[in-house]
């Protein structure tokens, strides 16, 4: 069995993002001195395969020989990257959502495509990004370019948003190291929206004192803060607080970000951080890739 800190997981297809995804988890393995594996699910269960039905022998066999052809083909996008780096490959017959979800016991991160097509297809939210942000036992990176093209960022500061709940702590381990790693500033986010509550005739807004709930969250954000400079010196942090919806901070930061960490859910101003909520708005629109870090 593999050591959990030692391999990245890449889910691949063979569409554009899948090999941008492949690229992008090769240098981070690469800059890590990380193993890579390069993982394509093919899906045979619905070919009908062993069920013995005509042809469906023929059919596994055309789908074998595209995943091999796809694996193929990122290994060596993966070897252009570092020719040292230690790159294995599988094509088991899975589905990919289950499979990388299982894979994830074991790795130090799963990285795929914000979209994709065969083996993965449709990795959008309600696919296989979007089952693997709510469920994998790892980190899972979802590489998105600017402005939806397959440029990913490259330099840029650091993301994270904090909220104050357990996942978030756990997010800000994550963009610490991030940061540090890449010698890159960290921008801590910290966003709240306005207070309502329903009553029978409908949504009535709170209107409280702004000073004193603005203190309360730069407050907030400090203690978060707090003993994480120490911990990493060499991490240039900017604090930036928001009376706005959280999603809105953070994909405004993600505009001019190289990475956004986000837990995968989350209390007070990223309240139920569950796709559906910041995380999922993050995974399906940001301008740069999203580490989601799961509890």
């Amino acid at each position: 069995m593999k050591d959990r800190n030692r391999t990245v997981v890449v889910g691949v297809d063979g569409s554009a993002a899948s090999t941008t995804a492949v690229s992008w988890a090769a240098r981070l393995a690469s800059s890590r001195y990380l193993e890579l594996e390069i993982v394509h699910g093919l899906q045979t269960a619905a070919l009908g395969y062993g069920g013995g039905m005509a042809g469906a022998d023929v059919l596994f066999d055309a789908v074998r020989q595209e995943g091999e052809r796809v694996v193929a083909g990122s290994r060596k996008v993966a070897a252009s990257i570092d020719e040292a780096l230690v790159i294995t490959a599988k094509t088991p017959t899975e589905s990919p959502a289950p499979l990388l979800i299982g894979l994830s016991r074991q790795a130090r991160m799963v990285v795929v495509g914000a979209s994709g097509s065969g083996g993965f297809a449709g990795m959008l939210l309600g696919s296989t990004a979007a089952t693997l942000v709510s469920h994998a036992h790892s980190p899972v990176a979802v590489i998105r370019g600017r402005n939806g093209t397959e440029h990913v960022p490259e330099s840029g500061p650091v993301v994270v948003g904090i909220d104050g709940s357990p996942n978030s702590e756990q997010a800000i381990a994550a963009a610490f190291e991030e940061a540090s790693t890449r010698r890159a500033p960290l921008v801590a986010v910290h966003a709240w929206s306005d207070v309502t509550y329903e009553d029978f005739y409908g949504t009535v807004r709170i209107m409280p004192q702004w000073e004193s709930v603005e203190e309360d969250e730069e407050r907030l954000l400090a203690q978060r803060l707090a003993g994480w400079q120490e911990k990493h010196p060499d991490v240039e942090i900017r604090r930036v607080l928001r009376r706005d919806r959280p999603r809105h901070a953070l994909l405004d930061a993600a505009e001019t970000a190289q990475l956004v960490v986000v837990g995968s859910r989350g209390r007070g101003g990223f309240a139920g951080m569950l796709l559906g909520s910041t995380s999922q708005a993050l995974v399906q629109h940001a301008g740069c890739p999203v580490l989601v870090v799961r509890p």
